[in-house]
This record gives C-alpha cells, sequence and structure tokens, in this order.
C-alpha cells in the first residue's frame, strides 16, 4: 500500500485558498491535515472552511506534529529559510513558494540542507505542467516552429499605484526585507523557469 503524503501548510493565506491548498486533498494518496499562519482567527477560519482537522498560530508547532510528514510553505519570502530549513531537518519533504528566498545565498543554504539530508524540494514553479506552455515545449521539442536560435523575453507588469502601496497584502512585495526585492522578484520566477525548461541553461 502506497504511503499517503500527509501536508501541513505555513502560511495559509491568499495563494492557497484556490491555486495551492485545495489541491493537496484532492491529488491521491494525499491529504492535508493542518495549516498555519500567525493570526489564529484566521488560521482557524482558513480550517473551517476547507475542512481541514488541525490549524496552528505557531510553526514549530505544526512541524512539530507527528501526523505531518511534508510541508508546504507559502509565506513571504523573508521567512522562507528559516521553515524550509527546520522541516529538512526533520525529514520532510518540502514544496517551497516562489520566490525560493531573499536572495542567492539563502536559497543555496536550502539546497544545501536538502542534499545533506536527503530530501525533495521543490519550488513552485507549476507553469511548466499547464496545458499552454506543455504545448509550446512540445513545439520546441519537435523544431515544429523551426531551429531557436535567439530569445528575447520581455515581460510588462504596471507599476503599483500608491494607493494599492497602503495595502498590507501588497505592500509587502516591494519590501526588500520581506519579499526580496520588488515586482520583478515577486513575478520574473515564473518567466525564467519556462525559458530553462523551453531552451535549456543560459549560456
Amino acid at each position: 500500500m502506497k504511503e499517503i503524503i500527509r501536508w501541513g501548510i505555513i502560511g495559509c493565506g491568499n495563494v492557497t485558498e484556490k491555486k495551492s491548498g485545495p489541491a493537496f486533498k484532492k491529488v491521491p494518496q494525499s491529504t492535508l491535515v493542518a495549516v498555519m499562519r500567525r493570526n489564529a482567527g484566521k488560521a482557524a477560519d482558513y480550517a473551517a472552511r476547507h475542512a481541514i482537522p488541525k490549524w496552528y498560530s505557531d510553526a514549530d508547532e505544526l512541524l512539530a506534529d507527528p501526523e505531518i510528514n511534508a510541508v508546504y510553505i507559502a509565506t513571504p519570502p523573508s521567512t522562507h529559510e528559516r521553515y524550509a530549513i527546520a522541516a529538512l531537518e526533520k525529514g520532510m519533504p518540502v514544496y517551497l513558494e516562489k520566490p525560493m528566498s531573499l536572495n542567492a545565498e539563502s536559497a543555496a543554504r536550502i539546497v544545501e540542507t536538502a542534499k545533506r539530508h536527503q530530501q525533495k524540494l521543490s519550488i513552485a514553479h507549476y507553469r511548466r505542467e499547464q496545458p499552454l506552455f506543455k504545448k509550446v515545449k512540445s513545439l520546441l521539442d519537435t523544431n515544429s516552429i523551426g531551429e531557436i536560435r535567439c530569445v528575447n523575453m520581455r515581460y510588462y507588469k504596471a507599476a503599483l499605484s500608491p494607493e494599492r502601496l497602503t495595502e498590507p497584502g501588497v505592500a509587502w512585495r516591494v519590501d526588500q526585507s520581506i519579499s526580496g526585492g520588488g515586482l520583478f522578484h515577486d513575478l520574473g520566477p515564473h518567466q525564467l523557469d519556462l525559458m530553462l525548461n523551453f531552451f535549456g541553461k543560459v549560456k
């Protein structure tokens, strides 16, 4: 009998409402055991709305739960390294939201910990498996549109308005101490990961 992956989510905010959270209960041999958010009221509300058995307001308590054997970390990047390393050291595979961490040095420490403890570490670059991008990859792999010799990628995103920057759920994205950078740091990883998937390592 296959082992059940029993997930715990650290940081059950907006990103987990539809994109990530519900899927853990829909995939075979997978279930969602507990969620954590620093705001206890919001954690309890999330658990009640999504029919999740347990909730915590402290990440260390979730990581100490013996029922949990895998962790999804969906907090802002400022806490990614701390939580990822703590989970990996406990022998748990980690699914980590992008951007991976505040900077390359922090990301390297997480990777080193995963290797040392021989645990799986996955970053949330899920777009590779979306039908549109799989079709593009297929066209490229079969040379259907000819040999690709150069790639010029441009990505446009409107600047956040002064009004939006007063919203706590938005302002943190441009606070370097929390997000690691601005909108590029937040949104660019998806585009760069697709380029790596389509064309291989940068020369």
